[in-house]
Order: structure tokens, then C-alpha cells, then sequence
């Protein structure tokens, strides 16, 4: 008997250390499909290319999504995990990013015109060649952690370290 609980113990330790917030498919095949999904896990989607507006993506899991060369204009990120995002070319004129965490994430080269950036944490995201102009809620310090060049162009009397 005894064998045999220590071997079930061992199954429920396993199953428990399983990582619990792996990415969830339904949840990302929902938003591909131009869906909002307020809260949801999107961990490592796959959403290059995706030409979708107005969608509500507040407090979603982004992380290390791939958003590169999406359109996704008025879209709501506020209080989103964008930690690692890959953005390189993607347009999302007049988002809502709020509050979201950017850390090390890659915007290189997006169009950004209008976003809102308010709390927003930027430590490590790179801006080269972004266009942030008339975007909102941005502070120095916000863009002190953050990094651009020459091409990143930001709202009147903000700058950027390089990259």
C-alpha cells in the first residue's frame, strides 16, 4: 500500500510543478480570429501580420507574443504583460497601452502615433525608428529605461537614450 501512495504523491508533485500558466490556443485562435479577449493568457501567440482594430486586450498575458507587422489601431493593451513582445513594423495608432508592462519589449520601426503610455513600464523597450508622435502619458523617465536612435521620433521635448 505504501508504494503505492508514495507513487501517487509523486504524480500530484508533478503535476503541480506543471507550468500553470502555459498559453492557451482557444484564447489565441479567438483573437487571431479579430476577437476581443479581455484577461486572457495570449503567452507566445502568434499574431505577426494580424490586421485587427479596435480590440479589448486589457490585463491579457502578452508575453513574448509575436506582433510584428500587425495593424491593430485603437486596440485596448492597458495593464497587459507585453513583457518580451516582438512588434518590429506593427501600427497601433491611438492604442491604449496604460499601465502595461513593456519591459525589453521590441518596437522597432512601429507606428505608435497617438498611444496613450501612462504608467506604462518601457525598462529595456527599444524604439529605434518607432513613431511615437502624439503620444500620450509619456514622461522622461518612462523613456529613460527605454532606448531609440536617431530615426525614433517622439512627442515635442522628449527624448531617448540609443539603443
Amino acid at each position: 500500500m505504501k508504494p503505492i501512495l508514495t507513487a501517487f504523491a509523486a504524480l500530484v508533485l508533478v503535476s503541480t510543478a506543471a507550468p500553470a500558466l502555459a498559453q492557451n490556443a482557444g484564447q489565441i485562435a479567438r483573437v487571431r480570429g479579430g476577437a476581443s479577449c479581455p484577461g486572457c493568457n495570449l503567452f507566445q501567440g502568434s499574431f505577426g501580420g494580424l490586421e485587427a482594430r479596435g480590440l479589448n486586450l486589457t490585463g491579457a498575458r502578452l508575453r513574448q507574443a509575436d506582433l510584428s507587422l500587425a495593424v491593430m489601431n485603437r486596440t485596448r493593451f492597458s495593464n497587459t504583460d507585453m513583457r518580451d513582445v516582438d512588434a518590429y513594423g506593427a501600427v497601433f495608432s491611438s492604442s491604449n497601452f496604460a499601465g502595461a508592462n513593456l519591459t525589453n519589449a521590441s518596437f522597432v520601426g512601429a507606428y505608435l502615433q497617438g498611444s496613450n503610455f501612462s504608467r506604462a513600464t518601457l525598462t529595456g523597450t527599444n524604439f529605434s525608428g518607432a513613431q511615437l508622435t502624439r503620444a500620450t502619458g509619456l514622461t522622461q523617465s518612462q523613456l529613460n529605461r527605454a532606448c531609440g536612435d536617431s530615426a525614433t521620433v517622439l512627442p515635442s521635448g522628449l527624448r531617448i537614450p540609443a539603443c
